[in-house]
């Protein structure tokens, strides 16, 4: 009797973890990985500037949830299968300790990504499962009634499988082939990217941050509120990425040219007036371009008092009503003209892939096509930033490894 074959395409983290938790669970299964490229878990490796940030201290299913812009509904049931809390115990049970930031990222305690990378290899040769790289899929043919197996046509060679996984992350190729079998896919766009800004009010402030600041983005409901870092090319930081997530869609349609609102200081305009008549009343022999207020960087704060129109050497006393209000609304509302976009470091998400709702999230498996699995960025489903994408892939790899090992 020809052995029980399970077939996953893509080496990422849910390819991985799939594979490993389907051979676990049948042991008399053949697991097989293809990966198109020379090597796997490329994203791993370059994860949290190369320590792999794998998820995030978020151990209550329903909040972890909130974050992802697409997903939040379907990912309920499986994250109370197999979540945060379950992630960190599978690789501990393996060895790696990690460890809570104080953000909420969590790392291996060796802020090495190889440590993680290291840890999938060995459990995946200990459950025997086989690994082909530079072996990139170009057909996908599902079965018949004369045959009962899925083919899986590579550019070496055609197998045959019991159970096939596309775990393929945003793959345009990939999704072209699961289009034409017959799954409906939504159209990619980026999430998690940062603001292209070119304003005399940033330029030259590179590394600048502000621990807490709301952006909003005008003519739309999208706000965000988080800690916000000056850049290069314009503004990034966590609350630029949120906005950047759950407005992906949005964002696409506007072409990445929108005004964005910022509230440096996290104060009401009409407040932040009356916090500048105090520091009238009472500094007012001080230069008000030389003491940075409001917790805000000496640099960044000059930039502003600056683009309010007061001179570096007008004292706080001489201010006059014009400039109380220009000063308040640069600080509370400035508007930046954002004109693009930038890929946040090496770790680029997509919003779009296989529609949800032809997906069983029991098992990961398609509703159209009875053996067919999915998990990661191949399927509608991005999270901000912080290890909740991996998360995602953790959940759904370790779910459809279970279902694609029971024999029907």
């Amino acid at each position: 009797m020809d052995r029980y074959k399970i077939i996953i395409i893509g080496g990422g983290a849910a390819g991985f973890f799939a594979a490993i938790r389907a051979a676990e669970c049948n042991p008399a299964a053949q697991v097989i990985i293809l990966e198109k490229g020379k090597d796997v878990l490329g994203k791993v490796k370059v994860s949290g500037g190369g320590r792999c940030n794998l998820t995030h201290a978020c151990f209550v299913p329903r909040e972890l949830t909130k974050f992802y812009p697409r997903g939040e509904k379907e990912l309920l049931g499986p994250f109370n299968r197999f979540a945060c809390g379950d992630t960190i115990e599978w690789f501990e049970k393996r060895g790696v300790k990690t460890k809570i930031e104080a953000d909420g990222r969590m790392f291996p305690t060796s802020d090495d990504s190889q440590t993680i990378i290291d840890c999938l290899w060995a459990a995946a040769r200990k459950a025997g499962v086989s690994v082909y790289t530079n072996t990139a899929l170009k057909a996908l043919k599902a079965p018949t009634a004369e045959r009962k197996t899925w083919v899986v046509e590579t550019a070496q060679q055609t197998l045959y499988a019991d159970r096939v996984m596309m775990a393929c992350g945003s793959s345009p190729s990939m999704w072209e082939l699961l289009g034409k079998l017959g799954h409906r896919i939504i159209d990619p766009v980026p999430s998690l990217f940062t603001f292209n800004i070119k304003d005399p009010r940033l330029s030259d402030l590179l590394g600048v941050s502000v621990p807490l600041a709301e952006a909003v983005i005008e003519g739309s409901k999208l706000s965000s509120v988080g800690p916000l870092l000056i850049t290069h090319w314009g503004l990034s930081g966590p609350a630029i990425l949120k906005l950047s997530a759950w407005g992906a869609r949005e964002l696409a349609s506007m072409q990445y040219r929108f005004v964005l609102r910022i509230n440096w200081i996290m104060a009401k305009l009409e407040d932040t007036r009356q916090d500048i008549d105090t520091l009238k009343l009472e500094d007012g022999r001080k230069m008000v371009a030389a003491h940075a207020q409001f917790g805000l960087a000496t640099r960044l704060w000059k930039r502003l008092v600056s683009a309010a129109g007061i001179r570096e050497d007008k004292r706080w006393a001489d201010l006059n009503k014009k400039e109380i209000q220009q000063l308040a609304e640069e600080l509370t509302q400035g508007r930046f003209q954002v004109n693009g976009k930038s890929t946040f470091k090496e770790e680029f998400v997509t919003a779009g892939g296989v529609d949800l709702k032809e997906i069983d999230f029991k098992t990961f498996g398609s509703k159209l096509f009875p053996g067919l699995y999915f998990a990661g960025e191949v399927l509608n489903i991005d999270a901000i930033t912080g290890g909740f994408n991996f998360q995602a892939a953790w959940t759904g790899g370790w779910i459809a490894g279970e279902a694609m090992a029971t024999v029907q």
